[in-house]
């Protein structure tokens, strides 16, 4: 996933957003479980746990300061009121897909898969596996919400490792030093283990981080099983799937759907390195498929 080069540009220390990607797969090098979390393997130390952060790149560093600085509760409900009306185009499917691949990366364009290849890798080693055409299409989509880069939006405030706010943060989030800066820090009312919350409340009374998660789950809702809008919703949440972090917030729904999101996370980021796949030949099955659920256009 990739956005178009700003030189020095504070706001996208990223060379491109592939690069979030990358350090989640080295973070989690293998795809979780269906029927258990895996989290971080429980054998290592915590000096082990933190290698990755020492070893990352300045850029995504950079990358995770301004994410854990920048998404307060403020800003999560301000960018709620403003994307949540879905009032800024109407746009089928795959017309969407095709504006995302308008995203290209200017550092290395000959040699990186379109964005709409990247989508297909992950529908089509699911459908390969013999999922429910709703677990294809749902991989198909499921990093749509990342057109709100060509909204403007700083790449911190699009993809990143989503995570409550309102309440205490995990120090199983990556590089929890970063949310020193956070205003929220600084509220005592906020860094309680339920901030705002009640115990049990229920992931979907529970505000996250804003980005592309959050965005595709309020497009797409209306139109699919439960179980994809929680793999839609919740698949860059790591403290939860994969570090059985806010479990205290969670409800009875949210831990039925939990295998489904763990299933869904061994498409996610582990079918980038598949070849690419032919979009002419698949564009009419998929088109087909996208019919089966939505209509011709919907609210973005």
């Amino acid at each position: 996933m990739t956005i178009p080069s700003k030189p020095k540009d504070p706001q996208n220390p990223l060379g491109d957003l592939e690069e979030w990607d990358d350090f989640v797969k080295e973070r989690y090098p293998k795809p979780a479980e269906k029927e258990s979390l895996v989290g971080t393997n429980p054998e290592k130390t915590e000096e082990q746990f933190r290698d990755y952060e020492a070893e990352a790149r300045d850029s995504v560093r950079e990358f995770y300061r301004l994410n854990h600085q920048g998404q307060t509760l403020d800003f999560v409900r301000k960018k709620r009121s403003d994307y949540l009306q879905l009032n800024r185009r109407e746009m089928g499917i795959w017309e969407a897909a095709e504006f995302l691949n308008t995203l290209v990366d200017d550092s290395d364009p000959d040699t990186d898969l379109s964005q709409l290849e990247h989508l297909l890798q992950t529908s089509e080693q699911i459908r390969k596996d013999g999922h429910p055409r709703w677990f294809i299409l749902a991989g198909f989509i499921h990093d749509l919400g990342k057109i709100l880069c060509l909204f403007d939006e700083p790449q911190w405030a699009v993809v990143g490792d989503t995570f409550p706010v309102g309440c205490a943060y995990s120090d199983k989030i990556v590089f929890p030093e970063y949310f020193d800066d956070n205003p929220d820090n600084q509220n005592a009312d906020l860094q309680t283990s339920l901030g705002i919350y009640e115990e049990g409340c229920g992931l979907d009374n529970v505000l996250l981080s804003w980005g592309h998660d959050e965005y595709i789950y309020h497009v797409t809702k209306d139109f699919l099983p439960v179980e994809a809008q929680y793999m839609l919703r919740y698949h860059s949440f790591y403290p939860w799937h994969r570090e059985n972090e806010y479990a205290h917030l969670t409800n009875s729904q949210d831990r039925e759907m939990l295998s489904w999101v763990l299933e869904f996370n061994r498409y996610d980021l582990y079918t980038k390195s598949h070849g690419a796949p032919d979009v002419v030949k698949l564009r009419s099955f998929y088109e087909e498929l996208i019919a089966e659920f939505f209509p011709a256009k919907l609210c973005w």
